[in-house]
């Protein structure tokens, strides 16, 4: 080898070039330019990871003739790499084995890149960049001598810092404690799972590749926890379940009574928590076919109070004015200390609460949605029973919470239920005959199919989710039967059985049969003040931030994956826009923490994003109390839908008898 740059190298697609020696090897070539060019075993030609395109022909561009033959032949290390992981593709090459001989022109494809990108399903999302805060270095380890006293960790300090210029390695007791078997297990040959550049946290013996963490989102009713892999981005694995604090309530403020009502109750709460998470740390691992000790970081997001209780920190003063928080920025802390089982030195980072009401699962969603990129003003709606909701662009954000209860959810509505198998989540009524027609959770025939009964034997019709209870009401109205106040109309009984008299209002019967299915005035009440209290909180945003119309709306939240957007209109749950630019982003909190798992720098970028949201409080808005009685109507009693009433017909006004208004007016229906 001469010491002479004789070579002029050109790495694409970045465009960095240089001269090197004869016999240098592409990836030191990469590294020494900056090139984007991943390895993880340092050279050694085990981890395929360093794959390159050499490329052939004349490159004007660039001054350069490349050819295959420019740099060293195929070698054993390559043989040996393609008998045990299978032949690289045609053209390519290990960088770390293929050696300079002439000028080249290189390529690094996308899955040899370190920050490759990983775009998520919807087109306007942004990609997420893979640039995690844990990595893993391959080492080979000085065996201990009696003429050298240092230490095995400094022996794997100095390795550390030999082979890939990670200085100054720190490690925690939990760590340290299987240092010395975990070395001599792999004959001096280990990977080190290493945190933001400088903390050790988890040795492995031997050669090791894949390094995971876990994105979870704490709802109130249900945990979600998503086993990522830290080098692809690939989703390996997922898992929910109910969150076991609902037996100390359903809601959240009914937690938080039983904290002030039980000195220490917020213990139990987080122990439960905490326990209910650990135990979805081993139903993931076990599904991707890992072990605990593979799984080096956790990201939460969760409402204000989850977010608190997950914690260990006391959720009291969220309970009552003016909602303070003990933190609101991100914090992280060791995941042992938070009862999580993983990787010795493991971390779990919380992602940072907005405001009393506005918690960590919101700033997953602004993170994953991206408002603040964006010129179009963009309504954030997270349906929950608190909804959560953020209004702007990258000029300007609000956000506000509002509280809906649990009608959406099927409490408080008396067929209602969760989503489960045999709920019913889709109807339709139809408008001469006003007989209903739907579909339930595991069935994709409507009942009026043949052979629904049979396909629907296993799991019954068992009651009403609350995808299903916004599309019975809506349809309820489009169909006449009940008026823009929300009044069942009784005198319908004249017309069809299906209406039939309680007590002193009416009920519409959706299922005759076991159990009995029917809409009461109760019910409909009980969804007009969720939908009002929603619909007022992003008036209140649309009047502060000083527009009548929004641009875009994007539905949030496992829930809001479910709603009809449509239906969501014509209720009136969110303001009229073009249907085109309202959709569902599924569970958008739950992205915003695998973001933060797979990028490092996203995690400063949400802490800065949130510092610049301004908070409303909708309980100081003298405002929302017009708003909210506006929108007890369906959709609204002031507000236009234009956009929507180019898809729905909507149904003539109707006032009953026993209105304040008095008498009746004709209606048309729909044919």
């Amino acid at each position: 080898m001469t010491d002479a740059p004789d070579h002029l190298v050109v790495f694409t697609p970045s465009g960095k070039r240089g001269r090197f020696a004869d016999g240098v090897s592409v990836l030191e070539a990469a590294r020494k330019l900056g090139v984007d060019l991943d390895s993880v075993c340092g050279g050694r030609g085990i981890c395929g990871r360093c794959q390159v395109q050499v490329a052939e022909g004349s490159f004007a561009k660039h001054g350069v003739e490349s050819h295959a033959d420019h740099v060293t032949p195929w070698n054993a290390v390559e043989d040996r790499y393609a008998t045990k992981r299978g032949p690289l593709a045609d053209g390519r090459r290990l960088g770390c084995q293929a050696r300079l001989c002439g000028d080249l022109v290189v390529d690094v494809p996308p899955d040899s890149q370190v920050h490759r990108q990983v775009v998520r399903k919807r087109a306007e999302a942004h990609p997420i960049e893979i640039d995690p805060v844990v990595r893993l270095y391959y080492v080979e380890v000085d065996e201990p001598d009696m003429h050298d006293p240092a230490s095995d960790f400094r022996r794997l300090q100095l390795a550390l810092a030999r082979q890939w210029s990670v200085e100054n390695v720190r490690a925690d007791l939990a760590v340290l404690a299987g240092l010395q078997k975990t070395l001599r297990a792999g004959a001096w040959k280990v990977t080190a799972a290493v945190r933001n550049g400088g903390e050790l946290v988890a040795l492995y013996p031997d050669f090791r590749e894949r390094a995971y963490g876990l994105a979870v989102d704490i709802g109130s009713t249900t945990i979600a926890a998503h086993l990522t892999d830290l080098t692809t981005g690939e989703v390996v694995a997922s898992a929910g379940l109910m969150n076991p604090q609902i037996r100390f309530g359903e809601d959240l403020m009914s937690r938080v009574s039983y904290v002030m009502m039980n000195p220490g109750g917020e213990r139990e709460l987080t122990a439960s928590v905490r326990g209910a998470l650990d135990d979805l740390v081993g139903e993931v691992a076990r599904e991707a076919g890992v072990e605990r000790m593979d799984v080096l970081e956790v990201t939460v997001v969760g409402n204000p109070i989850m977010h608190h209780l997950f914690l260990g920190l006391d959720p009291v003063e969220l309970g009552g004015a003016p909602f303070a928080l003990t933190i609101d920025g991100a914090y992280e802390a060791r995941a042992r200390d938070l009862g999580l089982s993983i990787a010795p030195g493991g971390f779990v980072f919380a992602l940072p609460c907005i405001a009393g009401h506005v918690g960590a699962d919101t700033a997953g969603v602004v993170l994953s949605e991206g408002p603040y990129l964006k010129d179009e003003l963009t309504l954030l709606v997270d349906v929950g029973t608190n909804a959560e909701i953020v209004l702007g662009n990258r000029s300007r954000l609000l956000a506000c919470s509002s509280p809906t209860g649990p009608a959406f959810e099927g409490a408080q509505i008396s067929c209602g239920q969760r989503a489960a198998p045999g709920a019913i989540e889709r109807v339709r009524i139809d408008r001469d005959t006003l007989e209903p027609r739907y579909k339930v959770i595991g069935c994709d025939l409507w009942s009026d199919d043949a052979g629904f009964a049979g396909a629907t034997a296993a799991t019954g019709v068992t009651g009403v989710c609350g995808s299903g209870i916004i599309e019975i009401i809506a349809e309820m109205w489009l169909a006449g039967i009940i008026t823009q106040d929300g009044v069942i109309d009784g005198s319908l009984a004249a017309r069809t059985p299906r209406i039939e008299a309680n007590g002193r209002t009416f009920s519409y019967l959706l299922r005759d049969g076991e159990p009995r299915l029917a809409i009461t005035q109760n019910d409909v009440r009980a969804i007009q003040l969720a939908k009002a209290a929603l619909y007022a909180g992003v008036k209140l945003l649309m009047d502060r931030y000083g527009v009548s119309r929004v641009e875009r709306i994007t539905l949030a939240g496992a829930f809001g994956s479910h709603i009809d957007v449509t239906y969501a209109m014509v209720l009136g749950l969110i303001p009229d826009c073009d249907l085109a630019k309202v959709a569902s982003a599924g569970n958008a909190a739950g992205t915003g923490a695998r973001i933060a798992l797979l990028n490092a720098a996203s995690r400063a970028e949400i802490q800065d994003v949130v510092r610049r949201i301004e908070k409303i409080e909708t309980a100081l808005e003298p405002a929302f109390q017009e708003h909210f009685v506006n929108a007890m109507a369906i959709p609204n009693k002031q507000d236009a839908f234009p956009e929507l009433e180019k898809v729905v017909r909507f149904p003539e006004p109707k006032v009953l008898a026993s209105a304040d208004e008095g008498g009746r007016r004709r209606r048309r229906r729909e044919g």
